[in-house]
């Protein structure tokens, strides 16, 4: 296990207010396993460090990875960045949302191999920026947080005067040629389209 990257957490948010699906969306079954379960382990082979940041800790304890609740009583995953930020002992966070059920361990390498001379890494896919499957520098923590304060809370919006590395379409289909990694499951419909599931 020494290749595990040190100088970045791998962090989940499972923070969402999961208003338009039934069931918790963490715990959707893919394959028999939910996917907080498939995607912490893939965080746990690649980062030395890594939590799951959620204000419903009694759901994830059984999971024994440490857990963080938000350090603002301010909802949205920029506060839940923050948290990350504010939390991990590496100079940088790796985000990822805890309805993306294929997220692609080797995109994630190449996403870190580009991080030199940046302070954030997205995927941009048709001109859409994919905000919750990024790096994140902790040099961006004391902006961030007054973003968070002051309600500015959009992370595309955030990111415009930022230094960023997009990795592009391209860059992308190198590793998840279908792209899959950015799949989230918001909707029943969601989960019938992409996993034939009928939730109700």
């Amino acid at each position: 296990m020494n290749n595990l990257i040190k100088d970045c957490t791998g962090v989940i948010l499972a923070g969402g207010e999961n208003t338009r699906m039934p069931v918790l969306k963490a715990f959707i079954k893919v394959k028999g396993i939910p996917i907080i379960e498939n995607n912490l382990a893939i965080i746990q082979q690649l980062f030395k460090e890594t939590f799951i940041v959620t204000n419903q800790p009694e759901k994830y304890s059984y999971l024994g990875t440490p857990l963080l609740g938000d350090v603002h009583d301010i909802r949205g995953p920029m506060t839940g960045i923050f948290t990350s930020l504010l939390n991990s002992t590496a100079p940088w966070v790796f985000i990822s949302a805890c309805d993306m059920p294929f997220i692609n361990k080797d995109l994630i390498n190449y996403m870190h191999s580009q991080r030199n001379g940046f302070d954030a890494v997205v995927p941009s896919i048709k001109g859409k920026a994919e905000p919750l499957f990024a790096f994140y520098s902790k040099k961006l923590s004391s902006s961030m947080e007054k973003a968070v304060i002051s309600e500015r809370r959009g992370l595309n919006d955030f990111l415009k005067n930022k230094k960023v590395k997009y990795i592009s379409a391209g860059e992308i289909r190198r590793f998840d040629p279908r792209a899959r990694s950015f799949i989230n499951l918001n909707t029943p419909q969601d989960a019938d389209r992409h996993l034939g599931l009928n939730i109700d």
